[in-house]
């Protein structure tokens, strides 16, 4: 697996990246959780689902954002890392010009800077949002939503209660044409502690039926003239 160096608007940004045999295959992104309470590329969340997509033939990359590892630039709370993930996404994509689609993962506060990624790209055809924070951060830009996709969350999350999360997916869950899959890890709190690989069961047979040509949205009803 390449380790990388490439630009981002802060200075140069590190990576890991796994090109796929196929020209054409899909591209994933993942993102890694807080800079400022530990969160990095090689989180193991992150390092897992990684690994997911690129055993599915998606050229995948994970980086670390400003200020981690050998990322140049300081934290930005949340501008300046959502310009990090812009700026890896149009690295991949340099490389890699017949790939059409495009997956973004997220884990926490990668989460929320994934969901702004996909408001402001429309080649992002699915989503992963594990443990996303809605008591902590402003989803409301997700207005609407355009891509299908995964929200998964533990059942005993502190940082991220089930009711925020509930509250969010009841909100997207009213949007036509997208299809809001939502999976709750019992026991789990935020971290996933003894539970990452129930959460990455559930992450891979998300993926596996999205692939499959599954959980496709209902077409909207035809207007009758």
């Amino acid at each position: 697996m390449p380790e990388v160096i490439f630009n981002g608007p802060a200075g140069r940004l590190e990576g890991r990246y796994q090109p796929s045999k196929e020209k054409s295959a899909p591209i994933a992104l993942i993102l890694h959780p807080h800079p400022q309470f530990g969160g990095t590329m090689n989180n193991q969340i992150v390092y897992q689902l990684f690994y997911m997509f690129q055993k599915r033939g998606f050229t995948t990359l994970r980086f670390n954002f400003r200020g981690i590892g050998r990322s140049q630039g300081e934290f930005d709370h949340g501008a300046g890392e959502l310009s990090d993930a812009a700026s890896a996404l149009d690295w991949v994509q340099s490389l890699h010009p017949d790939s059409k689609t495009c997956w973004v993962a997220g884990y926490s506060f990668g989460s929320w800077i994934g969901m702004q990624l996909l408001m402001r790209r429309p080649e992002i055809e699915g989503f992963m949002s594990i443990a996303p924070q809605p008591n902590t951060y402003d989803f409301s830009f997700l207005a609407p939503c355009p891509s299908s996709g995964l929200i998964i969350n533990g059942e005993a999350d502190k940082v991220a209660p089930e009711k925020d999360v509930n509250g969010l997916v009841e909100k997207l869950k009213t949007q036509k044409g997208i299809l809001i899959t939502h999976r709750t890890v019992p026991n789990a709190n935020h971290f996933f502690n003894g539970q990452v690989e129930t959460l990455m069961n559930e992450c891979e047979d998300y993926l596996d039926r999205r692939l499959n040509g599954e959980l496709v949205p209902e077409p909207a009803a035809k207007r009758i003239r």
